[in-house]
């Protein structure tokens, strides 16, 4: 997220953004400007002195400077305020997706007829889907607008939650073995929820794009400096070029089973990075000889890390 402008092109800009301008608009201003000084230079050049060229060429250079800068800053201007719309949408629909939710659990427990059970478990399979996109959704707009994502640390040992997840997860995957193995002091303060929350993005994608039927390791263990939590499995090797490339914003590798979901925004890696550096930490990868390791790295305690419990940093550039 950028701050106040500081330029008159980038004020400019500003102020063609918040009007409804679009991008060719903008730009338009600068080629109308420079046509109308060129116009009237040519008018008056035979009345110039010797440094009329060398006027010509830094006049040229400060409008495209200016256009640089103001296209810039209106792209932006303009998806900053994508991102707002989309975190408002996104809360505004949670409202009547809950209603349905809700609904459709009082008519489950209603319905005792075997059709109607069926279409109501449906019901509520497809409403949590939603609510996950949605949720999702509210986090890339958080972090997209440089807020970060929130977390609420709280003291506690991840081992019996991860195993939690884990048993949740196999229930779901029911044809990929999972393995869950705990090592160590796994104590801290850590916002729980949102670890059980990347442990399940980690171990889904493990599935869906790993060598099907294959099992998925799951290790939380403890070094020096935090504790880690890390999800292997095996498959084709993902090419270095592309293994940073998964943790941004709507990219997708190719599913290489019918486990691949379409109706997938593409940020389960992007929020797992952001999950890690809100807590003062980082997610590293590897891929290499048929296996794919992503290894989430928590500090155990705000001090470590230099953030304050409850409050989720600033966006850092890598």
């Amino acid at each position: 997220m950028h701050g106040a402008p500081e330029t008159a092109a980038q004020t400019h800009a500003l102020l063609r953004a918040k009007a409804g301008f679009d991008i060719e608009q903008v730009v338009a201003e600068y080629r109308a400007l420079r046509a109308s000084v060129l116009r009237l230079w040519l008018d008056h050049a035979p009345h110039f002195g010797d440094d009329a060229s060398d006027d010509l060429v830094r006049f040229n250079e400060a409008i495209d400077q200016a256009v640089a800068e103001s296209v810039t800053y209106y792209t932006a201007e303009v998806d900053r305020w994508r991102h707002v719309f989309l975190g408002v949408l996104g809360h505004d629909l949670r409202g009547p997706l809950n209603a349905i939710l809700l609904t459709a659990e009082v008519l489950s427990r209603m319905g005792t007829r075997e059709p109607l059970s069926r279409h109501t478990v449906r019901l509520i399979q497809s409403g949590k889907r939603m609510k996950t996109l949605l949720d999702d959704l509210l986090d890339f707009s958080r972090a997209s607008l440089g807020l970060g994502i929130g977390i609420r640390r709280v003291p506690s040992d991840l081992a019996q939650p991860c195993e939690d997840e884990v048993e949740v997860l196999r229930a779901a995957l029911p044809h990929t073995p999972i393995t869950f193995d705990a090592a160590g002091d796994t104590t801290g303060d850590f916002d729980v929820s949102r670890v059980r929350e990347v442990l399940s993005n980690l171990v889904s994608n493990a599935a869906k794009y790993g060598t099907p039927g294959a099992a998925v390791s799951v290790r939380l263990s403890r070094n020096a400096e935090s504790v880690n939590l890390s999800v292997e499995n095996t498959g084709e090797p993902i090419p270095v070029e592309a293994v940073t490339q998964l943790f941004e914003p709507l990219r997708r590798g190719a599913p290489s089973s019918a486990l691949g979901d379409r109706a997938n925004l593409g940020l389960g890696l992007f929020i797992v990075r952001e999950i890690a550096r809100a807590h003062g930490g980082d997610i590293s990868s590897s891929s290499a000889d048929g296996k794919t390791l992503f290894t989430m790295h928590l500090p155990d305690s705000p001090g470590a890390s230099g953030t304050t419990p409850g409050i989720s940093p600033s966006l850092q550039d890598r």
